[in-house]
């Protein structure tokens, strides 16, 4: 196999330990050299410094967990080129395993030019990539308390979130709170709903009446507690959010798109919040060139149906794994995209539901809102609904085709010929 790069390295990366393989080829000849390395910062410095006495031009190393985060951090500061691997895309045979022909596989890939690196974004999007992310779990970790609150309110055969939508809003906390104060009678407990609440009274009183206890008080406390203490975390991560934010603004080049302005050129999508858009661009970065087309940053959003065939028959295409955040955040936005009337979105959602399904069908969505952004990021141009109508103003030719071959499914035949001959 031909070899694109003389001198490289591959990096078996570990928690403790790194262990270093720098292939130099030279008149044909290829030689190996292999060390071990702490992770700590004095032994990834004298990693670095290795790599650039080796002249080293490119060094490829596992996305293991966390572990490469640090490994990245100090040997991106290199003069060679650094490039994080799959470690699915880059497995070897079976009987090979051991630390040093890991790290000896990784640099015979990387000189043959046999890795794809993964996309690593800038520092300052890492940073508010992770925290985006922690605010995301601290929400499912608030709704898990809001759900195990509903759990005790029901062993205590109170029926709050039959009458009230939202059990953590004004009427429902109320209601709690009382309720931990040590307040049992269903009526008093009922005048303190919101005149809003359109449940009346005597629902709210055959709501409210159950058997509450001092153990379903104590878990009541408990529960309630824990929320507020995530709702503030999360209000600490939303105010470190906007100075991230802000800080980014301040360094961008005249001429150039700021954050906040993406931010807005993104909420004009049909089902994307301004939540949404941050999470986006957290995730997929603002320089679009990293990715060559749409259908490459749809691929790696995981988004893309897979292709399996074998002997002329195709097999699964369900989608590939890949890292959740994006794609969750798409198919929510995709969701809330195909309530909009009118919307191509949705003439999208109910063409592709009745054939494959809800789940296809949404997939399909989301990836058309994905390839949206990728164009909007790239050339800086404002969404352009196609209209509910547009399936609808096709080609008529090809309109007739696939009518003519609906009608040949039922056992008929069909035969397409202008009104004009046939007159």
């Amino acid at each position: 196999m031909d070899v694109m790069y003389e001198r490289v390295a591959g990096l078996d990366v570990h928690k403790e330990t790194i262990v270093a393989c720098v292939r130099i080829t030279a008149g044909g000849k290829v030689s190996r050299e292999c060390r071990t390395f702490e992770t700590t910062t004095a032994g990834l410095e004298a990693l670095l410094g290795w790599l650039t006495e080796s002249e080293c031009t490119h060094v490829a190393m596992e996305a293991t967990g966390v572990y490469w985060k640090p490994v990245w951090n100090i040997l991106s500061e290199g003069k060679f080129e650094l490039m994080v691997a799959n470690a699915a895309h880059i497995k070897n045979v079976p009987g090979r395993k051991t630390d040093m022909n890991d790290a000896m596989w990784i640099a015979d890939l990387l000189a043959c030019g046999l890795i794809r690196a993964s996309f690593v974004p800038e520092q300052e999007i890492q940073e508010l990539r992770s925290l985006l992310r922690t605010r995301k779990q601290l929400t499912h970790e608030q709704t898990r308390h809001v759900q195990r609150t509903q759990k005790t309110l029901e062993e205590a055969n109170i029926k709050l979130d039959s009458v009230i939508s939202d059990i953590m809003g004004v009427t429902g906390r109320r209601m709690i709170e009382a309720m931990i104060e040590g307040q049992r009678n269903p009526f008093k407990l009922a005048e303190l709903a919101d005149r809003r609440i359109k449940a009346s009274r005597k629902e709210l009183y055959d709501a409210l009446h159950g058997r509450l206890t001092d153990h379903h008080r104590f878990m009541l406390r408990l529960h309630l507690r824990q929320y507020d203490a995530l709702a503030g975390a999360i209000d600490e991560i939303d105010q470190e959010i906007d100075a991230a934010i802000a800080r980014m603004d301040a360094e961008v080049v005249a001429g150039q798109a700021t954050f906040c302005s993406l931010i807005a050129l993104l909420c004009t999508i049909p089902g994307v919040s301004e939540l949404s858009a941050l999470t986006i661009l957290a995730e997929i970065g603002t320089d679009m060139g990293r990715f060559p087309t749409a259908g490459h940053l749809v691929s790696w959003a995981g988004l893309c149906p897979g292709q399996n065939e074998s002997a002329g028959k195709r097999k699964s295409s369900r989608l590939r794994k890949s890292a959740p955040w994006l794609k969750t955040t798409m198919v929510q936005c995709a969701w809330a995209a195909t309530r909009k009337k009118d919307s191509y979105y949705r003439a999208q959602f109910n063409r592709l539901r009745g054939k494959h399904g809800q789940k296809k069908a949404i997939c399909a969505v989301a990836a058309s809102m994905l390839t949206a952004v990728y164009h909007m990021l790239q050339d800086g141009t404002h969404h352009q609904d196609l209209g509910a109508n547009h399936f609808d103003i096709r080609s008529t030719e090809i309109r007739a085709k696939r009518l003519a071959a609906q009608i040949a499914k039922l056992g008929f035949a069909v035969e397409l010929r202008p009104m004009a001959e046939a007159a």
